[in-house]
């Protein structure tokens, strides 16, 4: 960038089962180039994991419309041009802010489907399956056993090599937010509703995993194609073997340097 005043933050918004830590790599390595980094919680995950574990109390009812409405705040505060990176649920978050009218460049990573997404395979139901498997989940926290993290988040791994990521890194999930997600193509007021053909979105790259159980390419792909019908820019990037956590897995590292340099070259792209 030109000079320091020109150098876009970088807000990073997790998904769920997650925390603001989960980008504790990512943070260090934007910050280590020189940007400013924000990594703003959900609503009631603020803190450390152990403590959202002892006292789920705050998230029981959390929403998508108080997460996004919160995600909108924290980006309207920052002055300068933004750029948005989102994770599973946070990736959703992101194109629904970009859809706003918010952020410069947005990616969403491993991205949970928006309203009209219609591909559901059979590894999102299973990954889904500990809050989805009640109704009466959709007003609880949700834990996910070790066992359903290894599979959700850490399938090309081991199971020994995930215990140690799901013991720094998982807490309960919010239910109603997956919940909301699920049924979002049954509600037309939906939080992830978006305009596909908005014409004043900023440009947005989806970035898949070839090897995620939770949110598999093909939904990232139609997800794409759909965005896509907007004149602004959409491009699609997919990592082959890379599962859920994509952004601690191995090799992170070529993934945030792809999401950064590719937003930083829209930021400098002359205007249409």
């Amino acid at each position: 960038m030109a000079d320091e005043q020109s150098r876009p933050t970088i807000v990073l918004i997790h998904g769920l089962w997650m925390t603001p830590l989960s980008w504790e790599h990512w943070m260090e390595r934007f910050e280590g180039r020189g940007y400013a980094v924000e990594a703003p919680a959900w609503p009631g995950f603020e803190g450390d994991p152990a403590s959202i574990r002892a006292d789920t109390s705050k998230i029981e009812d959390l929403g998508l419309e108080e997460i996004i409405d919160h995600m909108d705040a924290a980006v309207s505060r920052i002055e300068g041009p933004t750029i948005i990176m989102g994770h599973s649920f946070g990736g959703a978050i992101t194109e629904v802010l970009l859809d706003r009218g918010l952020g410069d460049a947005g990616v969403a990573i491993d991205a949970a489907a928006v309203r009209g997404v219609t591909k559901l395979p059979y590894s999102t139901l299973k990954s889904a399956f500990p809050i989805l498997k009640s109704p009466a989940n959709g007003h609880r926290a949700v834990p996910i056993t070790a066992e359903q993290f290894h599979y959700a988040f850490t399938n090309t791994m081991s199971a020994e090599e995930s215990l140690p990521i799901y013991e720094r890194y998982a807490v309960p999930g919010a239910g109603r937010v997956l919940w909301q997600g699920a049924l979002a193509n049954l509600n037309p007021h939906s939080p992830l509703k978006v305009d596909f053909k908005n014409p004043d979105r900023a440009p947005l790259l989806l970035i898949a995993g070839g090897s995620d159980h939770v949110i598999p390419a093909s939904v990232d792909k139609q997800m794409a194609k759909k965005e896509g019908k907007a004149p602004a820019v959409t491009d699609y990037k997919e990592f082959p073997g890379r599962s859920h956590f994509t952004v601690g897995q191995e090799g992170w590292e070529e993934v945030a340097d792809y999401a950064l340099d590719w937003s930083l070259a829209q930021l400098r792209a002359p205007a249409a």
